[in-house]
């Protein structure tokens, strides 16, 4: 039976290493604070004192570590373990320049090295629901989706250029954390009006804005030169009904007047309301 190692086990490192073990997989862990991975070595998993020890003999590597310097730090470490051809697959979230820096330098000494960053929760880390980007080589997307495949519910290969999973990991995570400040401010704004979190999923019952993201995208791109449906001048009287309604303690709607004001300075009061948005 083939033996799989993870390194980082938190919350999805650990849904990770569940999840393959439920599948009967052999699976060996590491992890900085080893006293974290008793829940996981219960299951079966088995513990490696070092990043070297977990490597050694496996025919695979997942990475699910903070950022950069933990990835440089445990990938420099487990080497001496490593054997050829076995391939590393990161699932962290990282700097886009840096991962391609790090895929330059480690193919070029011959590892196997591919950034895979997903958007998934620990519990579609247990499920294998969810997606995971892969970047890289076509022929490496091709040869690795199948065991990829067994860890989420699809697999994305993004493109040949090895930073692409990076870029779009941030783009994602940044809609996400935009959205969640967004229904915040909305949360704010009906509670400063007596109403509860229901009034909210109740207008989302009947108006859903989701719906229209690629048409905003889209809003965004030509607002510069299409015809206004609706100017930026309106669109900043409404945030100022909307800062005025919510009260203070907004946290994404100050910051849109702000730059809707710089546009509407720049001369841009006239144009399509997304014109503020585009750079």
């Amino acid at each position: 039976m083939d033996t799989v190692a993870v390194l980082g086990a938190g919350l999805l490192g650990s849904g990770f290493v569940e999840n393959l073990l439920s599948k009967g997989v052999s699976v060996r862990v590491w992890n900085r604070t080893a006293s974290k991975l008793a829940p996981l070595v219960e299951r079966g998993a088995v513990l490696a004192a070092t990043p070297a020890d977990a490597v050694a003999g496996v025919s695979r590597v997942h990475l699910i570590l903070a950022e950069d310097t933990a990835v440089d730090a445990v990938v420099d470490a487990l080497r001496p373990g490593l054997a050829a051809g076995v391939p590393i697959f990161d699932h962290s979230t990282n700097l886009p320049d840096k991962v391609a820096a790090r895929f330059a330098r480690l193919r070029a000494d011959g590892v196997r090295y591919l950034h895979c960053p997903v958007f998934m929760a620990p519990s579609n880390a247990r499920s294998a629901t969810g997606l995971m980007l892969v970047a890289g080589p076509a022929a490496d997307a091709a040869e690795f989706t199948p065991a990829l495949s067994t860890m989420t519910g699809s697999v994305w290969h993004v493109g040949e250029r090895p930073e692409l999973a990076a870029i779009h990991k941030l783009l994602g995570n940044g809609m996400l954390i935009s959205f969640s400040g967004v229904m915040g401010d909305t949360l704010a704004i009906a509670a400063a009006q007596g109403l509860g979190p229901d009034a909210v999923g109740e207008l989302l019952a009947h108006f859903n804005p989701g719906a229209n993201l690629g048409g905003i995208t889209q809003r965004v791109v030509r607002s510069d030169t299409a015809s206004a449906s609706f100017t930026l001048e309106m669109a900043r009287k409404d945030v100022r009904l909307m800062l005025e309604t919510g009260g203070p303690g907004l946290t994404v709607l100050p910051g849109v007047a702000a730059r809707m004001d710089e546009a509407i300075a720049e001369g841009m009061g006239g144009k399509d309301y997304a014109a503020f948005a585009k750079r």
